[in-house]
């Protein structure tokens, strides 16, 4: 089934405001000190965007950013993958800019998060510029 002509993103189902947050990886919680540092707004995974349907209309393929940063108006997903993995999540995002042209999402890759992992000493390991991102 195509997708429908104006596609609304949804609150992300798999969160829910009573729960504690937990990060589904500690680049995640490493990122999300480095935003709480600079004072910047964020949320985890707030919204889910549909990204295919199946013949009865149910969603059969969705992607949930990892940080929207409210003041920026800026989605950010976190990819630890090696680069030759990143396939999947890189078509993920190129549909999400098809379907939802007003959303900007960015991609951070592995290299970018051991750059601020370095840089801002995130990781057990980061000074000597070792880190453990898998």
């Amino acid at each position: 089934m195509p997708a429908p002509k104006h596609p609304k993103p949804i609150p992300n189902p798999k969160r829910s405001a009573d729960e504690p947050l937990r990060f589904s990886h500690p680049a995640e919680e490493a990122f999300a000190r480095v935003l709480d540092f600079y004072e910047t707004r964020w949320e985890y995974e707030p919204m889910t965007f549909p990204l295919e349907w199946d013949e009865d209309g149910r969603v059969t393929t969705a992607f949930s950013p990892d940080f929207y940063l409210i003041d920026e108006d800026l989605y950010i997903e976190l990819t630890t993958m090696k680069q030759s993995l990143v396939t999947k999540k890189n078509r993920k995002l190129r549909l999400l800019h098809e379907l939802y042209p007003d959303v900007q999402c960015k991609l951070m890759y592995r290299r970018d998060i051991e750059n601020l992992a370095v840089k801002y000493g995130l990781f057990e390991g980061a000074a000597s510029g070792t880190t453990n991102l898998e």
